[in-house]
């Protein structure tokens, strides 16, 4: 287990160098440049091949041609990616500071199974169909989850090892109630198949105007907890003599991670590796200080997600490959890198 000392007690023995200050100020415009440069190729290119011209049109001069639909249905889908991609790589980065493990990701705490099993109860019990149902159905399962995991790990007395441990039990027998009923109900399993690769194919406005505020919220959560979760990184007793409240900023980062998670698998299903991969990759940048982590995690986990989308889109083509799926095969590879660079780092 990493513990790294917070912001305000390096700059008093280690000061950061002076170049790493100036790499990580220039960084972070670089990448909102990044972020813009994907957002585009996301609206420009597609499964649907149109010229620069369409796209052109279709953005700016909509009279409800074929090519401006598919233009308009691109713009909703990335500034769905966007949003989303944001909410996992926060999640994930707040997450691991909370269990204080680099290698947490938005999973580790039974959130998107919590939405899974839900999703699945209310289409195979309930009779629920519509995109929009299941959107209120998972959220409510991942915060209903978050909130049991809050409990088992032991409410005000919670610490990161027994939080972990509650999310993979409820996990796994989430997982088990979902597999036991989509292999018992061929309907539920017909419906639930194509939302639990993860995708944003089927993002409309009306699904990002229900997500929308809970993403917003969570997000302004998330980033105003980068202080105290830095003072709870060098362990519970210095924390406390630093002034930080314990309790109440674990309270606050479930609340985030569940608000955050439970918002982008509603909105797109279970998109993995994303809240894992970039904190991860991000920290080794610029640190352990979460002052930047977070922001950083904010702009380049869109990056990712809407990256794989745009492979997913071409390498199918005139198909799509899901974005989830596209993660899933780019992740497990980095995740075993990642692995095995941090057992050799302890040896």
């Amino acid at each position: 287990m990493l513990v790294d000392s917070p912001p305000q007690e390096r700059a008093r023995s280690v000061p950061v160098a002076p170049s790493r200050r100036a790499a990580r100020a220039v960084g972070l415009p670089v990448s909102v440049l990044i972020l813009v440069a994907v957002v585009l190729t996301s609206i420009a290119v597609g499964a649907k091949q149109l010229s620069p011209g369409e796209v052109w049109h279709g953005l700016f001069a909509s009279t409800g041609t074929y090519a401006d639909v598919v233009v308009d249905d691109r713009i909703s889908r990335t500034f769905l990616g966007v949003l989303a991609g944001a909410a996992l790589g926060l999640a994930g980065a707040v997450l691991q500071a909370l269990t204080r493990n680099p290698l947490a990701d938005p999973g580790l705490l039974g959130i998107n199974a919590g939405a899974s099993a839900a999703v699945v109860t209310a289409i195979t019990f309930l009779g629920v169909t519509s995109l929009s149902g299941y959107v209120w159905f998972a959220f409510a399962g991942a915060a209903a989850v978050g909130a049991l995991v809050w409990f088992l790990g032991g409410s005000r007395g919670a610490t990161p090892v027994r939080l972990a441990l509650a999310g993979t039990a409820i996990s796994a027998a989430l997982y088990g109630y979902l597999q036991a009923v989509m292999i018992l109900d061929n309907a539920a399993l017909n419906r639930m198949r194509f939302w639990t690769v993860g995708s944003l194919t089927s993002a409309t406005d009306s699904t990002i105007r229900q997500v929308l505020p809970f993403l917003v919220v969570g997000m302004v959560l998330a980033l105003g907890l980068a202080r105290p979760l830095n003072a709870m990184e060098m362990g519970d007793d210095t924390a406390r003599a630093l002034g930080a409240r314990l309790n109440r900023t674990r309270v606050l980062s479930m609340l985030a991670a569940t608000v955050l998670c439970g918002a982008a698998t509603a909105a797109c299903g279970p998109i993995v590796f994303v809240g894992l991969m970039v904190p991860h990759v991000v920290r080794s940048f610029t640190g352990p200080d979460l002052r930047w982590i977070l922001p950083y995690a904010a702009v380049l986990s869109p990056v990712l997600l809407l990256g794989a989308d745009v492979i997913g889109r071409i390498v199918a083509r005139p198909s799509e490959l899901q974005v989830g799926i596209v993660t899933a095969i780019l992740g497990g590879p980095v995740f075993i890198f990642l692995v095995r660079r941090r057992r050799t780092a302890q040896l």
